[in-house]
Order: structure tokens, then sequence, then C-alpha cells
């Protein structure tokens, strides 16, 4: 029996390292990150594979309040409220995904920060599962301006490895992220879901339409999004 359990632990030796090193990388970079400019898993992979990486570091103080309520308002409603993971949205894809309905994500912004600092993008149940703890641990370490910082700095937002707000305003409107009014708050905020393939620069119908609904809500209740401002107030 001894000998048996040694060429168990034998076995599981390499897995359980493994393991054991995806849980310590998170819970010691994510305090670093407090002061840190990170850089995402997807940057990584385009570093290694000698692709372009285009990313300029903001202060989330010179980045446009528009945007920041536009994509509140756009990607996670109750961002300013939950703890990382919005339970109820969370609730009801495991109610869909069991009863074989289409599930649509239920990503928080920062269930999205944990998956590109520490995770992979190719979605399957496993990575999601791992989202949910490392999006708790995120909120408990950091402010949620600095995981807004963070997240405004780390999106992808171009098909030519452009990472971050800076360079996504640069490339679809010349423009610095602090000059954005709404129209293009809007249209940057709606092209995260698909930044490969959206365009800001050249919307199509749809998109026009889609961000003319974002800018009317983030608008009417910008107050949801306060808490990424100074003071708890955004200048919308």
């Amino acid at each position: 029996m001894a000998r048996r359990k040694k060429t168990i632990l034998r076995y599981l030796r390499i897995p359980l390292a493994i393991g054991g090193l995806l849980i310590a990388i998170p819970l010691i970079l994510t305090p670093v990150y407090l002061v840190v400019s990170p850089i995402s898993v997807p940057m990584v992979e385009r570093y290694l594979t000698g692709r372009t990486v285009v990313r300029t570091w903001r202060d989330i103080e010179d980045i446009s309040d528009r945007l920041k309520a536009a994509i509140i308002l756009s990607e996670d409603g109750q961002f300013c409220r939950h703890w990382g993971v919005d339970l109820g949205a969370l609730r009801a894809e495991v109610e869909n995904l069991l009863a074989g309905e289409p599930v649509r994500g239920a990503s928080t912004l920062t269930m999205q920060v944990a998956r590109n600092l520490f995770l992979w993008n190719d979605p399957d149940p496993i990575r999601k599962a791992l989202e949910v703890p490392l999006a708790f641990y995120i909120d408990l370490i950091m402010p949620k301006k600095r995981i807004m910082e963070i997240y405004l700095n780390i999106a992808e937002w171009g098909p030519a490895g452009e990472f971050g707000v800076a360079a996504g305003a640069e490339r679809a409107f010349g423009t610095a992220p602090q000059n954005l009014d709404w129209r293009t708050a809007s249209l940057l905020a709606v092209t995260l879901p698909n930044p490969l393939v959206r365009n800001p620069a050249r919307p199509n119908a749809g998109l026009l339409r889609v961000a003319g609904i974002v800018a009317e809500r983030a608008q009417t209740y910008g107050e949801r999004a306060g808490c990424v401002g100074p003071g708890g107030r955004l200048d919308l």
C-alpha cells in the first residue's frame, strides 16, 4: 500500500507543482499590481511570438470620464456595487448552462481583468470557474479605480496589437483618451467585445445604433459609475 501511494505521488508531483504555481502567481502579483503597471497574457503571447504590441499606459485621471461611464454601462452595470462577481448574472448563466440554453458569459470587468492577467482566452468551463475566485480576490485587494485603470490599459482595442485605451483612441480617432466626446467614447466601448472585427473609426449602422444606446444610458445613469471617479463622481 505504501509503495502504491509513493507511485501515485510521484505521478502527481508535476501536476501538483503546476497547480501550486498557478495559484501562487495571482496571489503574489495582484498586490504587486497595486503599484506596478501590468501586462496581459495576450500581450505576453504577442511578445513571445514576435508580433507587434502597441500600448502606452495612461493613469485613470488622464482618461475621459465619458469612456469610463460608457464601458461600465455597456459591460458591467453593477461594477461599483458587486465584489468582483455579479452573482445574479452568474446564477442565471449556470441555470442556462444546465438547461442546455445559450450562455452569454456574465463576465464582470473584474473577471475580465483576472482572465487577461492570469488565464487564457479560449472559452471553456475550467477558465470560467477559475475567473470567479480570482475576481473575488482582485476585488478584495484592489480598489475599484485601480481595477478600472488596469482594465483600460490592458484591454485589446485593435486587430494589430493595440492594447489599452491610448492605443485604441489613437488608432480609431487620432486623439488622446482624455479628449473623447460621447460619440467616440461610446464607439470605443462597444468595440471591446470584438475588437478584431469591430472598427470604431468606420462603424456600420448596427455599431452606431448600439453605441447610441450606450451613450444614452451612460448619460442617464452615469452616477452608477461614480466609484471610478475622483471623490466618487464622474464629470460627464
